[in-house]
């Protein structure tokens, strides 16, 4: 009987431990296949579905014909980009093979979301194994605790920022995969050197390499770059500063060729028109969130951070998340957003996977009591963190009762954007996100890209290319993009645009249409508008209600064609 009991409690101890870590993965899982119907949905739109989107595309189509974006906005077309080349750069096949189409870049940011991932995967994967001993031990190369490192991979995809931002034209999280790698492949470099007891300079310029492609990405690389070499400092102060010093000049002098390319139109555009106000609120805002919505991660990350300060050496992550966390305080500035938090949650998965698995060694150690309650409370965190994060489309009758059997709402009810019309009653939207109330995640319907070719329309009515916030209605038309109007008022505030041909242009309705959307133009130019344009149209679209203006004493458009 004593037996009998005691091999039924060793049963439990088995099971419980692997339901809950099933239940773990599948939930992760689901936030991945989630994330691929949100990508896959964003393919086919062939808008701007974030605003800035239609004009990355169009630096990758100046990058695709041989030119720079780095241009004289004071002169027609008023066009310039404020983003390093790179992310453009390498979504330029894609744009000589099928044209100038959004899923191009979509789909490269998409695929470097997959790549971030699997190197936090591999990160933690590689302390299990070399704390483990796993062949050691007689188990088979690489199994060990595939379930953490499969779940610290997951998690980063799962995260509600990167579900948002992850396949969107944008150039951010193309970075931050540059980042990710470069540190993962730092600490294997570290590891395998002090191990072997010879330097690994080879590995290290691999490094380099991938700190100066992210920095070439994206600007806000500069804090991972400033962790690297602390980091190596620590351990090497000498090597530290024979590296910085290359690094350095490599840096600059890329720099100053580009500046020299572009008639120093690419340091007017990548630095001057990048100093924004800082907007304490909305840093405070987005720092309350990104913890409510990544709490077990980030207490765990920084706990283990704590660990290593008083008992081990610090590490190269540890150092990247302190920095990664200190940079997001720019997600204050005015034109930023969740996404600069994004380096911060792929430094704090792979601390928590670290953190994890320096548990469940420990547990080992204190005999099979500690380590069931060690695999039991470490899945149970990560469903906790799950909970969390939810988010979900709920468009279809099958992602519907899964929102309604997790006991999670199945809609919700939120008012269009109007910036430039009368307010709109609050409507039915099929998407739910424990973020709070998001334009962004919902992927777009089909009434989306009817609209989006309504207003496409409206423009084809005139001759003239329209002066308009998305670029992807003259994209649509072959015709010029005109303006990019972030970049326009970022200059305009540190007064270094002059409007004066834009406003003569305005003012004499050289364009047949004015489409706006969030009205980011300088005031001078809303209020030329305003002056010489009149509403005659108003479509809604993922959210946003455009305002399809033409020019004042011209016959009105009452109905798009065919609408």
């Amino acid at each position: 009987m004593k037996k009998s009991l005691q091999a039924a409690s060793g049963k439990w101890h088995a099971a419980i431990p692997r339901l809950l870590i099933g239940l773990a993965l599948l939930a992760f899982v689901g936030y991945f296949i989630v994330y691929l119907i949100y990508a896959a949905n964003l393919f086919q739109f062939p808008f701007d579905y974030d605003q800035g989107e239609g004009f990355e595309l169009m630096d990758t189509a100046l990058f695709s014909l041989g030119e720079w974006p780095y241009r004289n906005n004071d002169v027609y077309p008023f066009y310039s980009s404020n983003y390093p080349p790179l992310f453009h750069v390498i979504t330029v096949p894609l744009v000589w093979l099928f044209g100038p189409k959004y899923w191009t870049g979509r789909l490269v940011s998409f695929l470097g979301t997959l790549v971030t991932a699997a190197a936090i995967a591999y990160a933690v994967k590689k302390d299990t194994k070399r704390r483990r001993g796993a062949e050691r031990r007689g188990e088979k190369k690489g199994r060990g605790r595939w379930w953490l490192s499969a779940l610290t991979g997951l998690g980063f995809l799962a995260s509600n920022y990167v579900y948002h931002v992850g396949p969107l034209f944008r150039q951010h999280m193309f970075m931050v995969m540059f980042e990710t790698l470069a540190v993962v492949l730092l600490a294997q470099v570290v590891a395998r050197e002090e191990a072997s007891g010879r330097d690994n300079n080879k590995g290290l310029l691999v490094v380099m390499f991938l700190l100066l492609l992210a920095g070439y990405t994206k600007q806000l690389a500069y804090a991972t770059v400033a962790a690297v070499f602390i980091f190596l400092f620590l351990r090497q102060p000498k090597r530290a500063v024979m590296w910085a010093v290359p690094f350095a000049a490599v840096t600059g002098l890329i720099f100053l060729w580009i500046n020299a390319a572009t008639d120093g139109m690419w340091l007017l555009n990548t630095v001057t028109a990048n100093i924004n106000p800082f907007i304490p609120g909305q840093a405070i805002g987005l720092f309350r969130q990104w913890f409510t919505l990544h709490t077990v991660i980030i207490i765990a990350a920084a706990l283990f951070a704590v660990y290593q300060l008083y008992f081990e050496r610090l590490s190269v992550y540890t150092i990247w998340f302190v920095a990664a966390v200190l940079n997001s305080v720019t997600a204050g500035k005015w034109g930023a957003g969740e996404s600069y938090f994004a380096t911060a949650i792929a430094a704090s998965l792979i601390l928590t996977g670290l953190a994890f698995n320096r548990l469940l060694d420990w547990s080992q150690n204190r005999g099979a009591n500690w380590q069931f309650a060690m695999l039991t409370i470490i899945p149970l965190l990560w469903l906790v963190q799950a909970d969390k994060l939810f988010h979900m489309p709920t468009h279809t009758p099958a992602l519907a009762a899964i929102a309604n059997a997790l006991g999670q709402p199945t809609e919700v009810w939120i008012a269009p954007q109007t910036s430039c019309s009368a307010p709109r009653p609050p409507e039915r939207i099929p998407y739910v996100d424990s973020a709070g109330v998001s334009l962004l995640g919902r992927p777009p319907s089909r009434a989306d890209t009817k609209a989006g070719i309504a207003i496409t329309e409206l423009v084809a009515q005139g001759e003239t290319a329209a002066f308009s916030e998305d670029a992807g209605f003259n994209f649509y038309l072959g015709r010029d993009i005109v303006t990019n109007p972030t970049q326009l008022l970022n200059l305009y505030n540190n007064n270094a645009v002059d409007l004066t041909k834009m406003l003569t242009m305005l003012d004499e309705q050289a364009f047949d249409t004015v489409v706006l959307r969030a009205q980011f133009y300088p005031p001078e130019v809303l209020n030329m508008i305003g002056q010489r344009y009149e509403t005659t149209n108003l479509v809604q679209m993922n959210g946003f209600v455009y305002c399809v203006m033409t020019p004042r004493g011209s016959k009105s458009i009452i109905e798009p064609p065919g609408g």
